[in-house]
């Protein structure tokens, strides 16, 4: 029988993080190229990402849960309100704690990187991380959930790319590189990619449940064209930048992350099985986290 710690350990889906700490890494990674670097502003950029994440993760589980979305339909595995491991008020108070939490690692990392003379930037980053939390929050909980209403894609590209990538990138540098967008978007298509994955996956289940995500609005074939146009998007958005920035042949080296994604793609081609698409998951995600490990080592190899 499962204990509770291991049911809250399942219910943070700790499979998730490698894919929310991508943009970071990437982000951490442009500014280290600029000679811009602080460990106290790093680790508090990765506590931060991963207690949004958890936060996401126990929403998620909570909203799906009291709807009745996470049924005995579902595919994939069992969440924690679904099985019962966790009552919904339990899982309530995980998510407060869990925000409290979260709060405390976002006023630690805006005290560490930011001075009193840039108190005005640090309350608007602060902002920004309420935002933040309350996204991670309203994505399934309450009437009026986003994620029901198929704008899931739209915040996961915001907050896992864009805000990732250039929110790390100017909490060390102080400064904004506009062109630091192309890898940005790159990730927050990635990143997309999944959670169009995931819907894909569940499209029939969703149908049942009022679940209206973008996957379920435009149907399972428009679907599969628009997860190959993001994917490829971001391969080649990304070989642009590297052109615009080009000092070394090295600067390539994330290519070999195109692999598995291409692999991926050729095995969502030829598969119409929704229940076929669940282990592309887990590799979609983690060729996601490869890609940005990859580049953050091209574009600081020879420093």
């Amino acid at each position: 029988m499962k204990t509770k710690l291991g049911a809250w350990i399942a219910a943070a889906r700790l499979r998730t993080l490698p894919l929310s700490l991508s943009g970071i890494i990437i982000g951490i990674a442009l500014a280290f190229s600029q000679g811009q670097f602080s460990y106290l502003v790093a680790i508090f950029c990765f506590l931060t990402t991963i207690s949004y994440q958890v936060l996401s993760n126990f929403a998620n589980d909570y909203g799906d849960g009291i709807k009745g979305t996470d049924n005995e339909e579902r595919i994939g595995p069992a969440r924690a309100i679904q099985s019962g491991s966790l009552s919904p008020t339990e899982m309530k108070n995980g998510i407060i704690l869990t925000v409290v939490i979260s709060i405390f690692f976002t006023v630690c990392l805006l005290s560490f990187s930011f001075t009193q003379e840039m108190l005005l930037t640090a309350f608007l980053f602060f902002i920004l991380g309420a935002i933040a939390v309350i996204a991670a929050i309203k994505y399934t909980v309450g009437n009026n959930a986003y994620g029901y209403k198929g704008l899931g894609d739209v915040f996961v590209f915001i907050f896992f790319g864009l805000v990732s990538v250039m929110g790390s990138y100017f909490l060390l540098t102080k400064h904004w590189n506009w062109t630091l967008l192309l890898p940005a978007i790159s990730v927050g298509m990635l990143s997309v990619g999944v959670l169009n994955l995931n819907n894909m996956r569940d499209i029939e289940n969703d149908k049942k449940a009022g679940k209206n995500t973008l996957v379920v609005k435009m149907g399972s074939k428009l679907a599969r064209y628009y997860h190959y146009y993001i994917i490829i998007s971001a391969m080649l958005l990304t070989v642009l930048f590297t052109i615009l920035n080009y000092t070394s042949p090295f600067n390539f080296l994330y290519i070999i992350a195109f692999i598995p994604l291409m692999m991926h793609l050729n095995r969502v081609k030829n598969n119409s099985n929704p229940k076929m698409l669940d282990p592309e998951l887990k590799k979609l995600a983690l060729s996601t986290f490869l890609f940005a490990l990859l580049f953050a080592l091209s574009i600081n190899i020879f420093l």
